[in-house]
């Protein structure tokens, strides 16, 4: 089968800050991942370039349901209502029936949701597919981490991880390990991670943004920088010297990563992590 193919979405202009892949399967054209609302005429642009069509589609295989990377799921299934939605079980409600998920956004982006992501649109349960090891023609494994919900699909040596692999702006060899809150957890990461390894891709194809072939450099990279970060807000950085020390490490490529990789809102999900973990909490 071919190999995927990158559609750029454009997010708030950017070229290169939130993805989709096209792929063949045996039963026609599939997409890893949507991106919002937002940029769903983009990703109708993109597909058209390929020669494909959203009532096309076969299959959408989902990492996870944040915004950047299933927002436009809805949109994709009203116009192709055979369209099979892969995503977790735990995630699966929440497509159903996004207006808690949406509340929730609303209150923490604000005025700025609707530029951001815009609204969802419920998918019918008829179109829901809980993955499990086995989706269509690839490999499927749970990778929580950024997310608890979060799974990647492997193929051909390709592993299409989502956001598990972090976050690396093509050309650059930096990768970033995005922590937003509420459900980042380190040691479910680490076990990722782990997988990850045992499993040996040849190339990783990230949402933000490109392929890979680096791929142990890579992931020790990550694995390395999620600990510093989460250490260094464990020992007490507050919100602005966490963002300083970020920005130190990225240099030039601070503007490029800040809008798929926001310092301030990591911040966030790592200072939650270390309060629920010191209140006993589950993570």
């Amino acid at each position: 089968m071919a190999g995927p193919s990158l559609i750029a979405l454009q997010h708030l202009g950017r070229e290169r800050l939130i993805g989709a892949y096209l792929v063949d399967t045996p039963d026609g054209p599939a997409l890893h991942d949507c991106g919002p609302t937002t940029t769903f005429e983009t990703l109708r642009a993109g597909l058209a370039r390929h020669g494909v069509t959203p009532g096309d589609l076969h299959h959408l295989f989902l990492s996870h349901i944040h915004f950047d990377h299933a927002g436009a799921a809805g949109l994709l299934v009203r116009e192709n209502p055979r369209l099979a939605v892969h995503v977790s079980e735990i995630g699966a409600p929440h497509l159903v029936d996004p207006s808690r998920l949406e509340r929730s956004a609303r209150r923490i982006y604000l005025d700025y949701f609707e530029q951001l992501w815009g609204s969802l649109v419920p998918i019918p349960q008829q179109n829901i597919r809980t993955v499990g090891a086995r989706v269509v023609d690839f490999d499927c494994f749970p990778s929580p981490g950024h997310a608890s919900h979060h799974v990647s699909y492997l193929r051909d040596g390709v592993l299409f991880a989502g956001d598990a692999a972090g976050v690396r702006i093509q050309p650059s060899t930096l990768v970033m390990p995005p922590t937003p809150p509420p459900e980042v957890d380190i040691e479910a990461w680490d076990a990722t991670f782990d997988e990850l390894e045992r499993r040996a891709p040849e190339r990783l194809a990230l949402i933000h943004f490109g392929v890979f072939d680096d791929v142990g450099r890579h992931l020790g990279d990550l694995r390395e920088r999620l600990h510093r970060f989460a250490r260094l807000v464990a020992d007490g950085a507050t919100d602005d010297e966490f963002v300083a020390a970020v920005h130190t490490e990225l240099g030039d490529e601070a503007p490029t990563y800040d809008s798929a990789f926001p310092p301030r809102q990591d911040y966030q999900g790592l200072a939650r992590y270390w309060a629920k973990r010191r209140e006993g909490e589950p993570v």
